[in-house]
């Protein structure tokens, strides 16, 4: 058996407009613009990247954009909710805040947290979760909100799902986590104690959902921890293992990184701690210019051209 997976290293989306995307999450969240570049299959497609100072694992949410593209539809075999942490005497400060930006939200409570639920501009399922470990995280002041109540990472991901055992023997057996909680048609699983940001995989339970349909507004993948390679190829060991087909080591520059589709549909990957955001800018300097894949350095005054500006 492997070590156990960490928790949640990203989480990458699909949006719309990238300038409204930026503005929404480093404005309207707080949330640190670290790095832009482009998606590494398509480079006349941004990948945007946001997280805490220097984009530390469990808090790194990026988007490939598509503007004009269709609306996905939230349903099973797909992630469907981020859990963004904060302290729980922040979201009072949130409450006020998303009024005051427009953002209609509800009021949860689940697992005995509570919550802000609410959608991005393009779709994206959010929770603003109050869980006491967010105190012990250091925030970030940003768009006029106090270090005190910003985002301090993930809290988790909602992955829907018609049937759970599939999911189930990914999440326990493959990557360590533990079955800790059940809550009406959701069953909570976490990484370590809990305390660390992206702990929690909260798999909701419906055999009447509708399937997802991938579109603006969809969670493209969700990504868990690997401490280094050696790491990763034990977790992706134990994984075929137990019959998935995972793909061989990608470098993605920041990360090296491995793909599988659990039995439930979600596309799921493993990325290493390592490097990290900082390996082709300063920590200073993260998000402030364009920053491209090896292959593509060549093509970059075309791709330039062809972006359009944020």
């Amino acid at each position: 058996m492997a070590e156990p997976s960490a928790g949640l290293h990203h989480i990458t989306a699909i949006c719309g407009d990238p300038a409204e995307n930026v503005a929404f999450y480093t404005r309207v969240l707080g949330m640190r613009f670290i790095k832009k570049t482009v998606n590494f299959d398509d480079p006349g497609t941004y990948h945007l990247y946001y997280g805490d100072a220097i984009g530390s694992p469990g808090t790194a949410l990026t988007f490939f954009p598509f503007a004009g593209a269709p609306a996905g539809r939230h349903g099973a075999g797909a992630p469907v909710e981020i859990g963004l942490a904060v302290p729980p005497d922040a979201l009072a400060f949130w409450a006020e805040r998303l009024a005051e930006h427009d953002v209609a939200f509800e009021r949860a409570t689940r697992f005995d947290e509570q919550m802000l639920t609410f959608h991005d501009p393009h779709g994206i399922a959010l929770q603003l979760v109050g869980t006491a470990s967010a105190a012990d995280i250091e925030g970030r002041a940003a768009a006029a909100i106090p270090a005190e109540h910003a985002v301090r990472g993930f809290h988790g991901v909602g992955v829907w799902t018609h049937a759970l055992d599939g999911t189930a023997m990914v999440l326990e057996e493959g990557l360590g986590f533990r079955r800790v909680a059940t809550a009406d048609d959701r069953v909570r699983f976490q990484a370590g104690d809990g305390r660390a940001p992206g702990a929690f995989v909260d798999v909701r339970v419906d055999p009447a959902l509708a399937p997802e349909r991938q579109g603006v507004g969809s969670i493209h993948h969700i990504a868990f921890r690997a401490a280094d390679d050696d790491h990763e190829m034990a977790l992706r060991d134990v994984l075929t293992t137990h019959g998935l087909n995972a793909t061989p080591q990608i470098d993605r520059q920041y990360f090296h990184s491995v793909y599988f589709r659990e039995p439930g549909g979600s596309l799921f990957e493993i990325a290493t701690d390592g490097p990290g955001f900082t390996v082709d800018e300063t920590a200073e300097a993260l998000g402030t210019h364009l920053k491209l894949p090896e292959q593509y350095e060549a093509r970059r005054a075309e791709i330039e051209a062809a972006l359009p500006p944020l």
